[in-house]
């Protein structure tokens, strides 16, 4: 995902008087904006970046949508719009099969130690933006079984 693409979207929100989605928008670019400063690349945002602000940012609305008191259905209505707005943005992630897969295809020879910190450590290299962390971490708990 590109950081223009963003703001161009938060502008035609703007325009359309979308509040929550222009409000996730703005937060996002701005989460994105710092995250470009504190890793001193201000002016050329890799996507890269970008995309694992938007992961970053989309944990934090789960987290709210999960710590969300029951009475509270207008917050969480709130916190749902957000969700739904940041999702659209998220890179897509592999399904806990694929996940599977990719490790009983590639590091067969690791899963046949059962070391589940030497497993992580391996495939985290290789998935650490390609999928959820929690995913993989049950995946090789139930592949070292």
């Amino acid at each position: 995902m590109e950081l223009e693409v963003l703001r161009k979207d938060m502008m035609a929100a703007m325009k359309a008087r979308d509040k929550e989605r222009k409000d996730a928008l703005s937060s996002l670019v701005s989460a994105v904006k710092k995250a470009a400063i504190d890793g001193g690349c201000r002016e050329d945002v890799p996507a890269g970046l970008v995309d694992r602000v938007i992961m970053k940012e989309l944990k934090t609305v789960q987290e709210q949508l999960d710590t969300c008191p029951a009475g509270r259905e207008e917050l969480r209505a709130e916190y749902q719009k957000r969700y739904d707005v940041i999702a659209e943005y998220a890179p897509q992630m592999m399904t806990p099969e694929e996940v599977k897969n990719y490790i009983e295809n590639n590091f067969a020879e690791l899963i046949a130690t059962k070391n589940k910190g030497q497993i992580m450590k391996a495939v985290m290299a290789d998935l650490k933006e390609k999928a959820d962390g929690k995913v993989i971490n049950d995946t090789v708990t139930a592949l070292c079984k």
